[in-house]
């Protein structure tokens, strides 16, 4: 029997129609004449502030007598049933977190506290806009929801691969989720952003600029979750066993590092395997490889919240790394997958209220919102007010109570009492273990405003950006044009580019370029002026953050008959000692015979392995093989996709008729092309795959590429 190599390697504007006008915080607000229809509530109250919730002082903490935040997230938490009104498309697996450094000075909490207490976790990896059924690879936020099992209770971390947020007020959610959600009348576009809706949302939002520079980022494609950062969003507090609160930003950082993809890329992807993150994070925990993240906080006090350049309240701002470094305490590895999707990936219910004592809650109105709205949501989603009890959301510490009854109760109270205090015994609360709130002293008049300094909407998107590298600044200029050019109407796409003039005004004239504007419009009012002393800052780049190693990754070996058996061998081998995975590609499902007689077995065949599915590619490829490759159109996209998309190439010598039949001329050659003559080529390669793409390609292989360079 012989050798087998690779087996089990696993249009009409409205616009018109309304004026502005600035509320005190700077926003602006759409007035509707006084002849035109006014909103109301459902009771039929009309409103006279959409856009703020009620609370004390602008920078106090909301009041439940809101009836019309109330009533709007209540009807909104209730539209849906049973799948997730957001983040419907989630993944989620089990973990362990462990904290290496103690922040007993800064907090009470014993999952923070005690070092090298292990705390089981539960992690669920989401798309935000899409539906259940839909596909992976999106241009969208992804959510990064943590359970913590601690001793004390659950904590949970709703985090987003991204650090801050569309809205700076709860009560503009709905309006979000609606405006990027299938449009209702015709209930498309599905899991995309790409529509007047959204876009007609946004651009009469100058709060959601800095957020858009992100999602118009290469964050919004990520290659794997196992290649995504997750934040916190909001400023939490930390509250010592004394009762001192110090502020902190939570943040999760991949030991693997970042990594994304290409637009043209995801579509192809979208299409060969719409389930490729899940899959790839199953395979790569199955094969024993289970990615770990760093637990990082950034700690910070009064005085720094203070002199900082914007309120550390506000959902759309970031603190940069280099004003406040992120303090690694820990690392959590998802090693262990579910047993059953429904009951636990499906079942499981966060809530940004679950907090352990030590842990509390700021004034952040998004985050005010957030903790009165996901209770709610569970109610509805899950039936009842019984959905603790389900496993996957149970605490894995004692639980002692007098709340019974109720849909889906599993346990109730023994004995007589049900109330306390009482006489028959039972629980009793705890002053010294229990948990407490921080004793903040707050004070003010009753208002729907935004604080003055929530209104530069500007200054940190531009910071964004101009931390970005050339390819990275080209890839959210490529991701405007394309999304606005999906906007039926022009006004749409002239408002958006007046915000932009006050982000850079050089992306502000490629994408007028791009969409073919016949002149740009002046500058969208802004609040507060951008401010252009705020330095670049390298952590919010992927490129400058590249991991510099192939581990973790995958490599696609196309192999024909007669292809050198030493090369394969040596490529399989070095390899998984990174480790890192591969998969072999053959022209028949029955795998291919090598130049010894070896049968290297194929676990795609090429019709369903395309290039877009690896990191990098070789061609193992005999002369023969490479002929009868080279008539066939499936083939020579897998070599022209993997060039396009600026991968390494890896080929033998007699793959070069196959590079040119895919449109690969000897001139386009670069030093992403590597022959491999033998096996003392492969650790070379492997070494130059650390750098995951050749972004100086994409400039010679993009229409865009010239307009963009003359305008930069």
């Amino acid at each position: 029997m012989p050798k087998v190599i690779g087996k089990d390697t696993g249009a009409r504007s409205i616009a018109a129609e309304f004026d502005t006008e600035r509320g005190q915080g700077g926003e602006l607000h759409q007035i509707a004449p006084e002849d035109g229809e006014v909103l109301t509530t459902q009771q039929g109250v009309p409103i006279a502030d959409d856009q703020n919730t009620l609370r004390v002082g602008e920078r106090g903490p909301a009041l439940l007598e809101d009836f019309h935040f109330r009533e709007k997230i209540f009807h909104f938490d209730h539209e849906r049933i049973p799948e997730r009104v957001v983040h419907a498309r989630g993944y989620g697996v089990h973990g362990t977190f462990t904290l290496k450094e103690s922040l007993a000075d800064y907090t009470r909490a014993k999952v923070l506290t005690e070092v090298g207490e292990t705390t089981p976790m539960f992690v669920r990896f989401s798309t935000v806009v899409g539906a259940k059924g839909s596909f992976d690879l999106a241009r969208d936020v992804r959510g990064f929801a943590a359970k913590f099992y601690t001793k004390e209770g659950n904590w949970d971390l709703v985090a987003n691969n991204i650090p801050v947020f569309f809205i700076q007020d709860a009560i503009k959610f709905p309006d979000l989720v609606h405006a990027a959600k299938p449009a209702p009348d015709r209930e498309f576009p599905q899991a995309q952003t790409a529509h007047d809706n959204f876009w007609d949302f946004i651009t009469l939002t100058p709060e959601s600029m800095h957020m858009i520079m992100w999602v118009m980022s290469d964050r919004a494609i990520p290659r794997s979750f196992r290649f995504m950062e997750g934040f916190g969003v909001h400023s939490f507090r930390l509250i010592n066993a004394e009762g001192k609160s110090t502020y902190v930003k939570f943040h999760f950082k991949p030991r693997l590092g970042l990594q994304s993809l290409m637009w043209n890329e995801v579509q192809k992807i979208n299409g060969a395997d719409p389930d490729f993150h899940r899959r790839d994070l199953w395979d790569a925990i199955d094969l024993g490889a289970p990615p770990v993240w760093d637990l990082g906080v950034q700690l910070f006090d009064d005085a720094f919240a203070d002199q900082f350049e914007f309120d550390i309240l506000d959902p759309t701002k970031i603190i940069p790394e280099e004003q406040v470094p992120v303090r690694i305490v820990g690392e959590f590895v998802l090693d262990g997958l579910v047993d059953n999707f429904f009951a636990e990936t499906e079942q499981v219910a966060f809530c940004t209220q679950n907090l352990v004592p030590g842990i509390g809650f700021t004034n952040d109105p998004l985050l005010q919102g957030r903790n009165f709205s996901y209770l709610d949501t569970q109610l509805k989603r899950l039936g009842g007010p019984n959905f603790t009890q389900l496993p996957i959301n149970a605490p894995r510490c004692p639980v002692s109570h007098f709340q019974q009854d109720g849909h889906m109760a599993v346990r109730n109270v023994k004995g007589r009492a049900n109330y306390e205090p009482n006489s028959w015994g039972g629980p009793r609360q705890s002053p010294s273990l229990g948990y407490r709130h921080f004793d903040a002293a707050e004070n003010g008049r009753k208002v729907q405003a935004r604080p003055g300094s929530f209104s530069d909407h500007y200054s940190q998107a531009r910071q964004f950006f101009v931390s970005q590298t050339p390819i990275e600044q080209k890839h959210i200029g490529d991701a405007l044009v394309f999304e606005l050019s999906k906007c039926e109407r022009v006004d749409i796409r002239e408002r958006m580019v007046a915000h932009l003039r006050n982000i850079d005004e050089t992306l502000a004239r490629v994408v007028a370029t791009g969409l073919g504007l016949p002149a740009l419009p002046d500058a969208a009012p802004a609040a507060s002026p951008t401010l252009t002393t705020l330095e670049p800052s390298d952590p919010l780049s992927i490129v400058k953050r590249a991991p510099g190693s192939f581990a973790g990754r995958k490599l696609g070996i196309l192999v024909t008959d007669g292809a050198p058996v030493a090369l394969v061998e040596a490529l399989t081998e070095a390899v998984k000692s990174l480790p890192a995975v591969y998969e072999i590609i053959t022209p028949k499902t029955a795998g291919a015979v090598l130049d010894d007689g070896t049968v290297a077995q194929g676990k795609q065949k090429i019709d369903g392995g395309p290039s877009v599915l690896y990191d990098a590619v070789v061609l193992a490829v005999s002369a023969e093989g490479a002929a009868l490759l080279s008539t066939d159109k499936t083939a020579k996209d897998f070599v022209s996709d993997a060039f396009a998309h600026c991968k390494f190439i890896g080929y033998t010598a007699q793959a070069l008729p196959l590079l040119a039949r895919a449109g690969v001329a000897p001139e386009d050659h670069d030093e992403g092309l590597i022959q491999l003559d033998g096996a003392d080529d492969v650790a070379a390669f492997l070494a130059a795959c650390g750098q995951l793409r050749l972004w100086d390609r994409e400039l010679k292989v993009d229409l865009d590429a010239e307009a963009f360079l003359q305008a930069r």
